[in-house]
């Protein structure tokens, strides 16, 4: 029940979760020292996955063995999930149709982008601590825009920051010749899309169906690519959501962030609005359990093993180069966003209003006040002028 009761209070993104978790756990309770705890955060930070979802699955082993932890990371992460299956309900059974609605969500589009954007500053700021590791972003980014499959892209990006970080020009030269050589192939075959190649229509005809299995890997490769936070997963699931299989428009992809923007949850689960388009209800349990698969797994099946392979420098290099990488798509898909999305003098004026708000103001509601006051001025907008 105690996780279950964090699961209802998280609201705010990672770091109000992980604060709140402390404060109770660690400063009230003491289930664990300080050090401890900052040790097993770390851990978490290095991995994949959210990281306060793992921290309640390694608090629920302290209290209660494997079983103690399966419970408690399904605790914490019931609530958001269920309220985003009734969220997804209301939003298939009501859908769009009324005009007023429609230019709500127009301008919860341009706040979301916003987020998505101050996502890059926060995420860079942290991870980007040297000259290599922003080139390696770059490069990363300018690839993906191209068509380079982002697994060659990503792999590339590990060994290359462990080649520079070990001095190793020859590794170094032949990696980033690689990466010339994948981009250059791809330009010639396809360009380089910093604009979205076209725009779907707000009408969900291209809305395609796969095979639940398909939407699961999504789930799953989503899962295990989410360095840095939630906002890491958002290019390799578009890319497979929008852009590869059709399941859903933008907008959709774009609503169903915003609607975990406002819940008690872990901004990942918007996963399971996007799984509902992939291939109906099944889709949406699907993919939602391949996403926090890995954040279970690595705790339940060993997290001493965890922390003895990060403490492994090369490791955490390649790590590192990885991070830098995924920065790098979500760069380029923010880019993207923002030229499909921010496109009018209202969406402007919210775009800069919001990203304002975002560096002023830190606050763990920030981020829902910021969604209802978008929507909220898109409307007054249209009937003002």
């Amino acid at each position: 029940m105690r996780f279950l009761r964090f699961g209802l209070l998280a609201w705010g993104g990672p770091v109000a979760q992980i604060a709140m978790i402390k404060k109770e756990l660690v400063e009230d309770e003491k289930w664990v020292s300080k050090e401890q705890f900052n040790r097993a955060l770390a851990v978490y930070q290095a991995l994949p996955g959210p990281e306060a979802h793992e921290l309640c699955v390694y608090f629920g082993m302290k209290a209660g063995g494997t079983w103690g932890g399966f419970l408690a990371g399904l605790g914490f992460m019931l609530p958001g999930f269920l309220l985003m299956l009734l969220f997804t309900w209301l939003y298939i059974t009501l859908g769009l149709r009324s005009p007023t609605i429609l230019m709500i969500f127009a301008g919860i589009h341009v706040a979301v982008v916003s987020l998505i954007v101050f996502a890059v500053y926060r995420i860079g700021k942290h991870a980007l601590t040297n000259n290599a590791l922003f080139l390696i972003a770059l490069f990363s980014g300018i690839a993906f825009s191209a068509g380079v499959n982002f697994l060659i892209l990503l792999l590339i990006a590990g060994l290359a920051y462990i080649g520079w970080q070990k001095k190793n020009v020859l590794l170094t030269g032949l990696l980033a010749l690689l990466i010339l050589f994948f981009t250059g192939l791809s330009v010639y075959k396809n360009g380089v899309h910093f604009k979205p190649k076209e725009r779907e229509q707000e009408t969900a005809a291209i809305n395609k169906h796969s095979a639940p299995g398909s939407v699961f890997t999504t789930g799953l490769k989503c899962g295990l690519l989410t360095f840095g936070g939630a906002y890491t997963a958002i290019p390799f699931m578009r890319e497979d959501a929008v852009v590869k299989n059709k399941w859903m428009t933008e907008d959709q992809f774009l609503d169903g962030i915003a609607l975990s923007g406002i819940l008690p949850a872990p901004l990942i689960i918007f996963s399971t609005f996007v799984g509902y388009f992939g291939a109906g209800w099944w889709g949406a349990i699907l993919i939602t359990i391949g996403i926090f698969l890995p954040a279970f797994s690595f705790t339940l099946i060993g997290h001493s093993v965890m922390e003895r392979l990060i403490a492994n420098t090369a490791l955490h290099n390649f790590l590192d180069g990885i991070t830098a990488g995924v920065i790098g798509l979500i760069g380029v898909t923010a880019i993207q966003l923002l030229i499909s999305t921010v496109n009018s003098p209202p969406a402007i004026i919210i775009f800069l209003l919001s990203l304002g708000m975002l560096i002023k103001y830190r606050s763990k509601y920030t981020a829902m006040l910021i969604i209802a006051a978008a929507g909220l001025f898109s409307l007054a907008w249209e009937y003002l002028f």
